[in-house]
């Protein structure tokens, strides 16, 4: 696939993916509740900072990876 999620993207994903994590431990929530809500969301935002490709960026057609000059 091709990356569509760009350098501070990347970061700015991971970092949500840590807060997400530390909310599915947290929360005053239930444990049924929690884990499911904020463990899925941690999971994709870490799966797209390490992989660099949006489901979402792709079907809108959009991307915040810097234009590679061309040569």
């Amino acid at each position: 696939m091709k990356k569509n999620v760009g350098k501070t993207d990347r970061i700015m994903r991971f970092l949500g993916a840590l807060l997400a994590a530390s909310c599915a431990v947290m929360a005053p929530l239930p444990l049924a509740v929690r884990g499911p809500l904020f463990g899925s969301v941690a999971g994709y935002l870490l799966f797209t900072a390490v992989v660099g490709t949006c489901v979402g960026y792709r079907l809108m057609g959009q991307s915040t990876c810097e234009l590679e000059p061309k040569a």
